[in-house]
């Protein structure tokens, strides 16, 4: 098994997170504007806030939390490929289990990856992951522009 420096995980962390963010970007119309990635040993888990589309927020409001949590959990396993080869291209590792998880108060979610133990030690998905967010590293923004701010912890 091939050991990664903290500053690795630090940076694949913020890779994943941005990543993830992108994706739903990408595919819901809109994306988390403050994302949390933890990443250690071997899991990663995303805290994505603000996620919630208009159309969501209004069926919120309107008591129907059960059927948009129904509908993001049906989203997030036709995404399922798309999240874990990301986090597989960016880590060099295999995704043995993803799941994903949604709350309403406070708006957020959680996208959990657990990974096989060992590493590529010749692999660099940092850098592609982290070029393929719009050709620019993780990026500070107001959730007007579509952007999002990226913690790792």
């Amino acid at each position: 098994m091939t050991v990664i420096s903290a500053d690795q995980e630090r940076q694949q962390a913020m890779a994943i997170g941005t990543a993830i963010t992108r994706l739903h970007r990408e595919h819901y119309g809109r994306g988390a504007t403050t994302t949390r990635t933890v990443f250690q040993r071997n899991r990663v888990i995303a805290f994505l806030e603000d996620i919630y589309t208009p159309v969501e927020r209004t069926l919120i409001e309107a008591g129907q939390h059960e059927d948009v949590k129904r509908t993001r959990q049906i989203f997030q396993m036709a995404m399922r490929c798309r999240f874990t080869a990301a986090v597989e291209e960016i880590t060099g590792r295999k995704v043995r289990a993803f799941m994903s998880q949604v709350h309403f108060d406070p708006d957020m979610a959680a996208e959990i990856f657990v990974l096989e133990a060992e590493a590529r030690s010749d692999h660099d998905g940092v850098s592609a992951a982290l070029k393929g967010a719009d050709g620019a590293e993780a990026a500070s923004a107001d959730a007007k522009n579509g952007s999002s701010r990226n913690i790792t912890e």
